[in-house]
């Protein structure tokens, strides 16, 4: 008798391919105060976070795993005082290095030292394109002024730099700046995307959902500047779920190219998984990186395509989008196993668009601040 968990057993007929990333959080502590922070609802503390030698061995772990790339996030990973040691660390293993940050710490002398330890890139989130609203945002006196600056220290110390432009409905009419603050910051590339409703986010949706006509409206912006700024600025363009007909292969499919590790060193299949209650997260205060991506329950229970329900199950495009997300299932339908709302075939699609419809009409104006300490 076969006594494994069914995603165990679907993992011994199908080992998954090595990662291709790890996202680092190094920390949830983080001076801005954003209305739509990706960080879970409950939070890790700085009591909490791994120590500078767990750290490096779970870098040295990912690259033995056969990840290439290294993200280092937050929260903002620059209140750390040791990731200058730990980006050296990640580059003396073979893996190309991201700093995700907002950048309100970066001065000269950080961005030297980052910058001699190895770092290949850095993505800077911008909130406008112009200090008040941008600053109203992020719920922090001179962020933008701040951010404006490391960008320049980023491109002067010869770093590639993206910008993150978080969008939503409060800010979509600077859609057209915020292209050129990204050019005449001498960003390579600028991820032009839309606020995601799950975790904080949720709590603000009503303030932040666009209009469909705003969605469309930026979406003609975007395809408008790919055809000018083609070789000068590369466009990525992620669009609300809630106007979309088919969706997003999340994070490249579940457990498929990427995991992520929190402070206190939970092990993650996407950044927004804790939401998904039942599931038992390991930690590599556990077992080794290996372990849990090869066969953690938690990462087996949606990895592949044998988990589906219908009509997901056998649809073309099901090593497509691979099932889509499943934070925002169990969010709209109670359901994680549920077809993704974003999916028009999804007998629930007609609610997320009647959500969709409904709050961006009403127009709620006050947000609920993120208060990280």
């Amino acid at each position: 008798m076969n006594d494994l968990a069914p995603a165990t057993v679907n993992a011994a007929r199908h080992a998954p391919a090595p990662p291709l990333a790890m996202l680092m959080e190094l920390t949830h502590r983080c001076p801005l105060k954003c209305p739509y922070c990706s960080n879970p609802l409950a939070m890790d503390r700085a009591r909490d976070e791994m120590s500078t030698e767990t750290w490096k061995r779970v870098i040295s772990e990912a690259a033995a795993l056969g990840a290439l790339q290294g993200h280092f996030s937050g929260g903002e990973p620059m209140v750390r005082d040791d990731l200058v040691e730990l980006v050296r660390h990640a580059h003396r293993e073979g893996l190309y290095t991201n700093l995700i940050t907002s950048a309100v710490l970066l001065d000269k002398r950080r961005m030297d030292e980052l910058a001699e330890a190895g770092l290949d890139h850095v993505q800077i989130s911008f909130q406008g394109s112009e200090t008040a609203l941008a600053d109203h945002i992020a719920g922090l006196r001179h962020a933008h002024v701040k951010k404006l600056a490391a960008a320049r220290l980023v491109r002067g110390a010869g770093l590639a730099l993206t910008v993150n432009a978080v969008m939503h409905r409060r800010n979509l009419h600077q859609l057209p700046a915020m292209l050129d603050l990204a050019v005449e910051a001498g960003a390579q590339r600028i991820e032009v995307a839309h606020v995601q409703y799950y975790g904080w986010a949720l709590k603000n949706r009503a303030a932040l959902i666009p209009t469909r006509a705003q969605l469309d409206e930026a979406t003609r912006i975007v395809e408008v500047a790919r055809q000018k700024l083609e070789g000068v600025l590369n466009i990525d363009y992620v669009v609300p779920d809630y106007y979309a007909s088919r969706p997003k292969a999340c994070m490249g499919g579940w457990a498929r190219r990427f995991f992520n590790v929190t402070p206190s060193g939970k092990v993650l299949p996407c950044h927004a998984a804790e939401t998904i209650g039942h599931l038992h997260f390991d930690t590599v205060q556990e077992k080794s990186l290996a372990e849990i991506w090869a066969h953690s329950e938690a990462f087996n229970v949606y990895r592949g395509t044998e988990w589906m329900p219908e009509p997901c199950k056998g649809c073309d495009r099901a090593e497509i989008d691979w099932g889509g997300c499943r934070c925002q299932a169990l969010a709209l339908t109670g359901d994680a196993a549920a077809t993704d709302p974003a999916c028009g075939l999804s007998p629930h699609h007609a609610m997320m668009k009647e959500l969709a419809v409904a709050e961006s009409a009403a127009g709620a104006e006050d947000f609920a601040y993120r208060m990280i300490s």
